[in-house]
């Protein structure tokens, strides 16, 4: 007999097995020697008060043996002879396109500016080591785009849009842990990502789609107003039924070369703000109400949002137990971003701490708007950032209690960043529409947060990348763009998606779309 069965319980009951199989035989009244099998579909932390609970869906199997499920199996039939479909850029959208093409009976032709995994790790030193880097590999472009080398957050809010459960699945499937079907935040982890992105590009590969890595485009085939294709920087062209343009938030020459062809962009709002950086031990103080973490509960997160003068601040990507990297992806500019091993097992606590940025705070001449101006704030704000560096990857930095009331630091703690941390005035030189509406956002959650605000933490400039200032804008029907058929703008780069669960939705609802439009 199988029952299924919600329950909370203590971190240890719900972590060993032996004690869970005890709590489970007294909640439905069997004797525990009856219980064959215990089988946790479902996990979740709650830690609102100081009797922290973790929530768990199980299946128990009473009498009778645990009825053996099969994980989930994706079959990728040959499409080396199929309608051929060109995709540019190998994030997460692109990847995901191509894996529901296949299984939708067409070829993915997948065409990225930057190298595979292995080749790129080479070039992320040379940024840590030598502070180069190399515009077309870094740790936003190359194989897996910048979903490769990050905590691997799997969360998303989109979940309305598309199959969320498969793409765990298809994940799962690539190597990722099982653990990522059962938490309701689940991560991967920068140590487990690459060999997941190195599965998915055989399984392409196997069933006859193409790779091809440094490939960067320069240009769309559009002819009657209809995308047939893309040329490369050697000049060569190739066709396929349609163009999927998956390239990411950072790609600012794709937009440029858009724009250039009369193709409509649009702004949207972003944000921009800095990297904050905690011990770890104590945010585990504060978020689990001054309980040390032991051996059960996993490193603490936390999200925040607070509103100054009708403006949002708030975290952004949170990495527990995880190193700040340098995500800069041309020379004289520095940017910073978060990654988390799969254990999270480190020393400090990351989270960006961003605020919002509108088109209309941006408004040129007479009133204006032009669509560049929040690509060129991100430009500004990154190459300022490069230069208080003294023109280095170095990253200015600034303990955060002294952020928050506008003092310079006379030193700097120890921080997880390589390249390595200067002290700098951020409050002076950061943009008006940034500095200040940090430090008030964060003295709002110094109030409610007792502890965060401190000078046992720094906080690094700049965190620019949160997402993109410009939408390719698209039918929310066809999803092909608005303009020119058989274009179909997808993932971040399109400005319709923010993370890598929304991305890899975003390209299998773009591979059934093309589908759809083929048939």
């Amino acid at each position: 007999m199988k029952k299924e069965l919600n329950i909370a319980v203590s971190p240890a009951q719900a972590y060993d097995l032996s004690k869970l199989k005890i709590v489970v035989s007294e909640n439905l009244k069997v004797e525990s020697l009856r219980i064959q099998s215990l089988v946790v579909k479902r996990r979740s932390i709650d830690a609102r008060n100081s009797n922290i609970r973790v929530n768990l869906g199980i299946d128990v199997f009473i009498d009778e043996p645990m009825q053996q499920t099969e994980k989930s199996f994706f079959s990728y039939p040959d499409v080396s002879k199929k309608p051929p479909v060109v995709i540019v850029g190998a994030g997460p959208a692109g990847l995901f396109t191509a894996l529901h093409l296949i299984e939708l009976g067409f070829k993915p032709m997948i065409f990225e500016r930057g190298k595979n995994v292995s080749e790129r790790k080479r070039d992320i030193a040379a940024i840590h080591g030598e502070h180069i880097v190399d515009p077309d590999s870094n740790y936003g472009f190359g194989e897996g785009g910048a979903g490769t080398f990050s905590d691997g957050k799997l969360y998303t809010r989109s979940k309305k849009r598309g199959d969320v459960r498969k793409i765990l699945e298809v994940l799962n499937f690539h190597g990722a842990q099982d653990e990522i079907l059962i938490d309701a935040h689940p991560h991967i982890g920068t140590n487990v990502l690459p060999r997941v992105i190195v599965a998915i590009r055989n399984s392409i590969l196997n069933a006859g789609g193409e790779f091809h890595f440094n490939s960067r485009i320069t240009d769309l085939v559009i002819r009657n107003n209809e995308a047939k294709g893309v040329v490369l920087r050697d000049g060569s062209i190739v066709e396929g039924i349609a163009v999927v343009l998956a390239t990411g938030h950072s790609s600012r020459d794709i937009y440029r070369m858009i724009h250039e062809r009369g193709i409509l962009l649009e702004s949207k709002p972003f944000a921009v703000g800095i990297r904050v950086e905690h011990p770890q031990e104590l945010i585990d103080r504060i978020q689990y109400h001054g309980t040390k973490r032991g051996d059960y509960l996993p490193a603490a997160a936390y999200s925040f949002v607070e509103q100054v003068n009708d403006r949002g601040v708030y975290s952004f990507c949170m990495c527990p137990g995880g190193v700040i990297v340098p995500a800069a992806t041309a020379p004289g500019e520095l940017v910073v971003n978060g990654m988390s091993p799969s254990d999270r097992g480190g020393l400090f606590a990351n989270s960006g701490m961003v605020i919002e940025i509108r088109p209309d705070d941006l408004l040129v001449k007479n009133n204006l708007q032009d669509v560049f101006a929040g690509l060129r704030f991100q430009e500004d704000i990154e190459k300022q950032c490069y230069k208080m560096a003294g023109n280095t990857q170095f990253a200015p930095a600034q303990r955060l209690a002294d952020f928050v009331i506008g003092r310079k630091s006379l030193n700097l703690p120890v921080s997880s960043y390589k390249p390595g941390i200067i002290e700098s005035p951020l409050h002076e030189w950061l943009p008006r529409l940034v500095g200040p509406g940090l430090q008030e956002g964060l003295k709002l959650i110094g109030r409610k947060t007792k502890g965060y605000i401190t000078n046992e933490a720094v906080v690094l400039g700049v965190e620019s990348r949160t997402s993109s200032p410009l939408r390719i804008p698209r039918d929310m029907e066809t999803l092909e763009h608005v303009q020119i058929k058989r274009l179909f703008p997808c993932g971040e780069g399109s400005g319709y998606a923010g993370g890598i669960m929304s991305s890899a939705v975003d390209g299998e609802r773009v591979a059934e779309m093309i589908a759809n439009l083929y048939k």
